[in-house]
């Protein structure tokens, strides 16, 4: 038995966010808060462990067993998806398997971080048995509780960014400080993860649809300088809009130790928005392509955040899959929720990015406040128009932290009974209701959506020509995967 100072768990989920999808389509991503709160800590003379219970894909009790084998100081859980915004929430029902399974058998200290424990702080630790919220990124919090539980070197309330209990009442701590220069990070504790576990999803290799690992994801940023009303990634980052680069050469240096030691190809920039700042993405390319690396990377864009210039090289560099978030065709849905794109630059911009050969993640969402049936459809037409290799079409959330959380909160609108009902692709999904919509029409016409994109002749042609008939043959498969809903009769 090892005594270990902090062990950092992502706890397991991907069926309940991904239905059976999960088993076989989606991909499985490295823990990125996981790796960065490890490594951070493990700088400061700490002994620190990871479970990706997710990637390993065990059970609250299995994970509770591996955890206390270690017999731990500190247990933080981290309560973040490898889509931030949508896969948050939706872990709360395994963590609170996990906790119990811990709490059960010891009363070793637990705190848990990341996005739904930053946006509900004070009614996650009433609703759950863990010991302490950290809210906000959680770096400086974790380190200050270890100082405290190891070395009695802080009081409790000294401790910034920190939710808990004393005497039967919650408490709540100023907010700690963000962290101002990111390159004071170390790389991600890639040697503390089960490297072999993860892999793409499928259509990020549609190009070699076989061979989805190893694989990786980085970030050269944090934060988002837009504050879109759907988004709730604010939560981590004290509800301030803004983008903290790390240098390019830093971002280099950790892709090069990916490739070098880690044989990875296949590559996430899981910046909110990468293609921001033109200057430094070039230097980041430059830099890339100097090392000779041979990637298959994915990014988010913005349509007004391209040019034809900037296209060229992230091609050049590697960039296979741009996805940008349209989603909606309607300028007032989109306006409603504070997404303002320029309506003629979309098709523009789509067809603009396929010329410089990248390939196109649409990302919609149906079921914003403004929708009804027309402009749901208007939307879906808008996306077969634009014929993008993969679409991603979301079920409107309030997910809580945004701006559609506290708006429904604010008009008794009803929201999902279980957290799971946050998750896009679970039995239990509960859609936001629209102005003129239920939650439950449009999760049945987001579903009818979905197969009607993908079984049209002309996107399976597009896909046979670009991919082959092994991708065509991969995506009717696809459509075999029935997804069972509760609200949908």
């Amino acid at each position: 038995m090892e005594n270990i100072d902090l062990i950092l768990v992502n706890p397991g989920v991907r069926s309940a966010t991904y239905g059976k999808l999960g088993q076989s389509l989606a991909g499985i991503e490295p823990p990125l808060w996981c790796g960065l709160t490890a490594s951070f800590i493990r700088q400061l003379g700490f002994s620190v462990k990871i479970i990706d219970a997710d990637a390993e894909e065990l059970s609250p009790e299995e994970t509770a067993d591996r955890i206390l084998e270690n017999t731990p100081l500190l247990i933080n859980i981290v309560v973040m998806g490898t889509n931030p915004s949508a896969s948050s929430t939706p872990k709360m029902v395994v963590t609170r398997k996990l906790i119990e399974n811990i709490k059960k058998k010891s009363d070793v200290k637990i705190v848990l971080s990341g996005i739904h424990p930053s946006a509900l702080p004070e009614q996650t630790l009433k609703e759950e048995k863990t010991d302490y919220i950290a809210y906000g990124e959680g770096f400086y919090t974790i380190l200050q509780l270890l100082k405290m539980l190891k070395d009695k070197s802080l009081k409790i309330d000294e401790i910034e960014g920190l939710f808990y209990r004393k005497n039967g009442e919650i408490k709540a701590n100023k907010p700690a400080e963000l962290i101002k220069d990111v390159d004071m990070l170390p790389f991600v504790a890639w040697d503390l993860l089960p490297m072999e576990k993860y892999r793409a999803h499928n259509w990020h290799c549609f190009g070699d649809i076989e061979n989805r690992s190893p694989y990786a994801a980085i970030y050269t940023s944090f934060g988002c300088p837009y504050h879109c009303n759907y988004c709730n990634i604010h939560a981590v980052y004290n509800q301030k809009p803004g983008i903290r680069y790390r240098s390019c050469e830093k971002v280099v240096d950790e892709i090069g130790l990916l490739v070098e030691k880690y044989k990875i190809r296949h590559l996430k920039i899981a910046d909110e928005l990468f293609v921001l700042n033109k200057k430094r993405v070039e230097k980041i390319c430059d830099l890339i392509i100097e090392r000779g690396y041979k990637l298959n990377i994915w990014a988010y864009a913005r349509i007004d955040t391209v040019d034809e210039n900037i296209l060229r090289k992230l091609k050049q560099t590697g960039v296979n899959w741009l996805c940008y978030g349209i989603e909606s065709a309607n300028e007032q849905v989109r306006e409603g929720v504070s997404k303002k794109i320029q309506q003629d630059k979309i098709e523009n911009v789509i067809k603009m990015t396929k010329d410089a050969g990248i390939y196109v993640l649409g990302n919609f969402i149906f079921g914003l406040p403004d929708d009804n049936l027309e402009t749901m459809e208007e939307t879906l037409q808008m996306a077969e128009r634009l014929n993008c290799e993969y679409v991603n079409f979301y079920a409107a959330m309030a997910y809580p932290g945004s701006g559609l959380y506290y708006e429904a909160i604010k008009k008794g609108i009803t929201l999902p009974d279980r957290w799971d009902g946050y998750a896009q692709l679970s039995y239990e999904t509960l859609p936001l209701p629209t102005k003129y919509l239920t939650g439950e029409q449009v999760l049945k016409f987001r579903d009818e959506a979905f197969i009607r994109y993908y079984s049209r002749k002309e996107y399976l042609d597009m896909i046979n020509e670009k991919f082959g008939s092994k991708v065509v043959q991969h995506i009717k498969q696809m459509l075999e995967h029935k997804i069972e809903r509760k609200h949908i009769k």
